[in-house]
């Protein structure tokens, strides 16, 4: 059953993961207009096709449970400075602090889910070990 629910877990954040950076390309202009209202001026093209690229690769490493520690840190090379950079809570007072507050500690618990991930290894469900197991005649 604990390998189940490690295919479960994966595939969750890798899903979740793999929507943003499908959204990310599929809406890359207004991606770059907000990068920009948040002070990243510096590039924006370049920034915004990295974080594309860490957020699918990323994704499809941890989904498919190959490399999954490469997969994980990719992610949380993304994560954890965009938690940083939209999420400023400390700057906010009322009822907008409370509000950014929550969503900066929802993604701090996501940044947990990826240092799990991070340190397990792939388990039973994986395309490595799909691909160890299988002999061809």
């Amino acid at each position: 059953m604990k390998d189940i629910y490690d295919l479960v877990g994966r595939l969750l954040i890798a899903f979740f993961f793999l929507v943003q950076g499908i959204e990310y390309l599929i809406h890359f202009k207004d991606m770059k207009v907000e990068m920009i209202s948040y002070h990243i001026t510096w590039q924006p093209n370049l920034w915004l096709a990295g974080a594309i690229f860490l957020l699918i690769f990323g994704s499809l490493l941890v989904g498919f449970g190959y490399r999954i520690r490469f997969g994980a840190i990719l992610l949380l090379l993304f994560w954890i400075p965009m938690t940083f950079i939209i999420h400023p809570f400390w700057r906010f007072e009322g009822i907008e602090y409370h509000e950014e507050l929550k969503t900066f500690m929802a993604n701090l618990a996501i940044t947990g889910g990826l240092f799990i991930v991070a340190v397990h290894k792939s388990g039973k469900y994986a395309v490595k070990k799909l691909f160890a197991t299988t002999k061809i005649r």
